[in-house]
């Protein structure tokens, strides 16, 4: 395996146990990034496994149809996808980023980044 995927699974992983604390203190919009950023990593480390490139893009669908995503993880990556923006910029959010997300949110977001993480994580097979 090449040393950039391990460097990008590692990371994916990091963000996703960082995310998995701010849910933890209440920190639901960085949660909600964190599980984004950590999904991102994840199918990047399998896109460059894959196609021994990498992948300059932050579109969870399209990197995820790149792998060959099974079509019932598409809506976790629909969903997740638009929280690289919305979590971070008032301007996306229409107001303060942190006031939109709620603990469900932030869970279900960690779910679905979860789900999409553990089919990368069978296609490497790594842990």
């Amino acid at each position: 395996m090449r040393q950039e995927t391990l460097n990008w699974w590692e990371q994916a992983k990091a963000d996703l146990g960082a995310a998995r604390k701010n849910i933890e203190v209440k920190e639901y919009g960085v949660a909600v990034f964190l599980c984004q950023q950590a999904t991102e990593k994840a199918l990047k480390a399998l896109h460059i496994e894959l196609k021994r490139e990498e992948a300059f893009t932050h579109d969870l669908v399209g990197l995820g149809i790149s792998v060959k995503i099974p079509a019932k993880l598409l809506d976790n990556l629909r969903d997740l996808g638009p929280e690289y923006v919305v979590s971070r910029y008032p301007d996306a959010s229409y107001g303060a980023p942190y006031k939109l997300y709620t603990k469900e949110k932030a869970e279900m977001r960690h779910k679905q980044a979860r789900e999409v993480i553990g089919w990368v994580k069978s296609r490497l097979g790594i842990e």
